[in-house]
């Protein structure tokens, strides 16, 4: 799945997990983003 940039990636991923509607998409991209090193929430 090397369509989306990683920005892109992280912004799918924030707004599947907002929608919480799609369980199965946020899991293929929660694999996704752990297959590139990303770590998809924001530093404090």
């Amino acid at each position: 799945m090397k369509i989306m940039s990683n920005e892109q990636l992280v912004v799918s991923y924030r707004d599947a997990l907002k929608s919480g509607s799609e369980k199965e998409w946020i899991q293929i991209l929660k694999m996704e983003i752990k297959k590139r090193g990303l770590k998809p929430i924001k530093a404090k």
